[in-house]
């Protein structure tokens, strides 16, 4: 089982901590104002959140944060926490050798939710619409309101798939208006794939001078044979991005470090409305996860088998599951989320907000075996068995 670092993180978060102590800030109080409230139902006194009592299973984090030789390169980091340069390692050549890419393809970003922003400002604005479908990661829809755009979000399939089919005959339906089309694959909240045939047929179908953003986020927890990474269509000089982060298998939510894959011309395009702000210990600890392959594995390993695991049981007890690839998984409960979130709540663990119209299906992240074990204990007192509500509808 991994265990959280310790001997570096003492260093680090001590660090850290004095650095904090030296601008004013109260750690507390900074959580709070970054919005960590949100990940509760309702409001709570600041002073009295236990931030490391509950079992974190609402946001799709990585629960063990980031390995060893990531915490001891943030801390060789610190050295230039005072400068605009450092003589650190190169960390778009590094994600350019891993991804099989130029250093020219790679554009950094604080978080892969920066990627999706810059791309809405750069091809949004009124009058123009995002294509994609509903539920997905909805930060892309919102963004695309707040710049006086318009989002046109097709439903799921049945099987809670996307519709390729639809988003194509939509796209072209649109085409004058469509600023870009989205597809997160794999899907969030859903879990579910889009297969390397039909991202082909997606590509293959709009016209060809439409953009198209593909949201990899959790493309390293995928075993689907079907599935495949679109940045080959990248090196076909496709206008496709491909966003992914460090945020989940490298446990670096926090630390928000992201990037996009695109030609050298549409990374010039986006890197105007960019705010340049990957810092210095971003960037080292980027570096060093890439290298640390065999920690990438591990957890990569240990959430599958978790996942695998509590949606056995869950459907054990009559509770349908949809197919998960990534490290989170829908339920169906058969009552509404938000009655069942609270009541989750009030056993110390934070599960996932509602997802319309998907109201019936709670969404849960996969945690570290202690908290597995929380969350169906606490699942079994919630949905007792002679009250199991199974099937798939919504």
């Amino acid at each position: 089982m991994i265990m959280k670092s310790r001997v570096s993180r003492r260093g680090f978060v001590g660090g850290a901590a004095a650095a904090l102590g030296y601008l004013g800030v109260k750690p507390g109080a900074d959580l709070w104002a970054k919005g960590l409230g949100d990940l509760t139902a309702g409001p709570i006194d600041a002073q009295e959140f236990d931030f490391d009592s509950f079992a974190r299973l609402a946001t799709n984090e990585n629960p063990y944060g980031p390995s060893e030789s990531v915490l001891e390169a943030m801390t060789r980091a610190f050295k230039y926490s005072n400068t605009y340069g450092d003589p650190g390692e190169d960390l778009q050549a590094a994600i350019a050798e891993r991804d099989g890419v130029e250093r020219e393809n790679i554009f950094t970003t604080a978080g892969s939710g920066e990627v999706l922003e810059v791309v809405g400002l750069t091809f949004l604005g009124p009058g123009k619409k995002v294509v994609g479908v509903e539920p997905s990661y909805s930060q892309v829809y919102r963004h695309a309101t707040s710049v006086k755009a318009e989002a046109i979000t097709l439903p799921l399939l049945d099987d809670y798939r996307q519709h390729i089919p639809s988003m194509v005959e939509t796209t072209r339906a649109n085409y004058r208006d469509v600023g870009f089309v989205y597809l997160c694959n794999p899907n969030n909240p859903t879990g579910l794939t889009v297969s390397a045939a039909e991202v082909e047929q997606l590509l293959d179908g709009i016209p060809e001078d439409v953009p198209v953003l593909i949201d990899e986020a959790y493309h390293h927890f995928v075993d689907d044979p079907s599935y495949a990474t679109a940045i080959p269509h990248v090196l076909e000089g496709r206008p496709v991005i491909v966003a992914r982060t460090f945020s989940k298998i490298y446990g670096m939510a926090g630390i928000r470090l992201g990037y996009a894959v695109a030609s050298p011309e549409m990374i010039r395009r986006l890197r105007v409305y960019s705010t340049g702000s990957v810092s210095v210990i971003s960037e080292w600890a980027g570096v060093a996860s890439l290298k640390d392959r065999e920690s990438e594995e591990r957890v990569r390993r240990i959430t599958l088998d978790l996942r695998n695991r509590t949606t056995a049981e869950l459907e054990a007890m009559g509770h349908s599951v949809i197919p998960s690839e990534t490290n989170f998984f829908m339920v169906h409960i058969g009552r509404p989320v938000q009655e069942v979130r609270d009541e989750f709540r009030k056993k110390g663990i934070q599960v996932g907000r509602p997802f319309p119209p998907m109201l019936g299906h709670l969404r849960v992240s996969v945690g570290t075996e202690d908290d597995m074990n929380r969350f169906m204990e606490a699942f079994k007192e919630i949905f007792p068995a002679s009250t199991t509500q199974g099937g798939a509808g919504a």
